[in-house]
């Protein structure tokens, strides 16, 4: 018995799940700021109950972009805590190239 706790002893596992919340808008380029404040307080409750229930370390991140490609100043924070490689210029590409779809739809 006392041989069996030793060997157990050596081999725990250890498994950290981290989770993490994206939640990705696009917003008229006035709401920026406000539109990120909104869904940080949205996002809180939800963030406290899953680390309450599954005992894991949740992250709830901001991905707001205004339509013309405006970002706030704190971005670029929100987005280096995703994981890979994205790149700023490529969102706001993205986000301009989307409201230039919908006006052009729109428009004919």
């Amino acid at each position: 018995m006392l041989l069996e706790d030793k060997f157990l002893s050596i081999y725990h596992i250890i498994i950290i799940i981290i989770i993490i919340i994206i939640n990705v808008a696009i917003s008229g380029d006035r709401n920026v700021i406000k539109k990120e404040a909104e869904k940080i307080l949205k996002y809180k409750d939800l963030t406290i109950e899953i680390e309450f229930t599954w005992n894991v370390k949740t992250n709830a991140i901001p991905v707001i972009i205004g339509a013309t490609g405006t970002v706030s100043k704190s971005f670029r924070k929100y987005v280096s805590n995703i994981p890979g490689k994205h790149e700023v210029k490529e969102l706001q590409k993205t986000a301009i190239l989307g409201t230039a779809h919908i006006i052009l739809k729109v428009l004919m």
